[in-house]
């Protein structure tokens, strides 16, 4: 598939169902940057839940509901962390 949702191809095998938080950039935060991006995107483009936790999470809903519910909101958590506070650490020298 093409678009926002894109492919299986930015899915990590690290892929946490709960982000570990910090308030500082982690490794786990550069590792999965994509992931974020992508969710973003995919909220940004009213994607439902479903399509988010199996598109860019690989999680399937239907099997696992809970769980991908969980991880989704995680990253989704974490991926706005990013966008309000973490990216200034990105750019910094």
């Amino acid at each position: 598939m093409n678009g926002p949702m894109g492919t299986d191809e930015t899915r990590s095998s690290t892929l946490s169902d709960e982000v570990p938080w910090s308030e500082n950039l982690t490794s786990y935060d550069r590792e999965h940057f994509t992931i974020y991006l992508r969710i973003l995107d995919a909220c940004a483009d009213n994607a439902s839940e479903k399509e988010m936790a199996e598109r860019i999470l690989g999680i399937d809903p239907s099997i696992d509901p809970v769980r991908a519910r969980k991880a989704l909101r995680s990253h989704i958590d974490r991926a706005n962390w990013m966008v309000t506070t973490g990216y200034k650490e990105l750019f910094a020298g």
